[in-house]
C-alpha cells in the first residue's frame, strides 16, 4: 500500500508534516512499529531560510540536517543532498523492523531518483504500507513514480488507513 497526503487539503507542508508526526506517535502508543523520516522544522511561508532536519524513527541517533546555510542573500537551493542520502541510509536499515513507513514528502530529489526513492522501493518490495506527503508541483511526478500503486488519502481518513494498512501488514 502507498498512501499519500496532498498539501493542498493539509494546509501545506508543514501541516502534513504535523499529520504525520501525530499519527507516527499515535500509533507508536498502539505498539506499531513506524519507521521513516519526518521534518521536525518548517518553515513559515514567508520564510526561506530556516533549518531543515529529519528525524529517523526506530533510529537512536540524532536528528539528520539536511540544509545548508549559504547565507541570507543566496537564492539557491539550501538542501543537502549529500545529507539526504545519508539519511535515507539509516531509514533503510531501520525497516526490518518496520510494519509501516512514514517519509516526509515526495520531492525533487525523489523525482530524481535519488532521496528517499530507494527506501520507498525497498519498503513496496516487502510489502510495507508506505505514507507519504506530496506538494502539488510534484503530484505529476509522483503519480508517474507510483504507476498506479498510490492511493489519495484525506487527511479526515488518516486514522482508518493508517490502522487498515496495519493491520492488513499482519495479516
Amino acid at each position: 500500500m502507498l498512501g499519500w497526503l496532498d498539501h493542498a487539503e493539509t494546509g501545506g507542508g508543514a501541516a502534513a508534516h504535523a499529520l504525520m508526526r501525530d499519527q507516527a506517535v499515535r500509533l507508536a502508543a498502539a505498539g506499531i512499529a513506524v519507521r521513516g523520516a519526518l521534518q521536525t522544522s518548517d518553515a513559515a511561508a514567508d520564510e526561506c531560510h530556516c533549518a531543515m532536519t529529519l528525524r529517523i524513527l526506530g533510529d537512536d541517533g540524532p536528528d539528520v540536517m539536511i540544509s545548508q546555510d549559504l547565507g541570507r542573500e543566496s537564492r539557491g537551493c539550501r538542501l543537502d543532498t549529500g545529507a539526504l542520502e545519508s539519511a535515507a541510509q539509516r531509514v533503510l536499515e531501520t525497516l526490518p523492523e518496520a510494519e509501516l513507513l512514514i517519509l516526509n514528502k515526495f520531492g525533487k530529489q525523489e523525482i530524481l531518483g535519488r532521496g528517499m526513492v530507494s527506501v520507498i522501493a525497498a519498503a513496496m518490495e516487502r510489502g510495507l504500507p508506505v505514507l507519504i506527503s506530496v506538494a502539488p508541483q510534484q503530484q505529476a511526478e509522483f503519480a508517474e513514480f507510483a504507476g498506479g500503486l498510490a492511493t489519495k488519502v484525506k487527511p479526515a481518513d488518516l486514522d482508518a488507513w493508517c490502522d487498515r494498512a496495519t493491520r492488513l501488514r499482519a495479516a
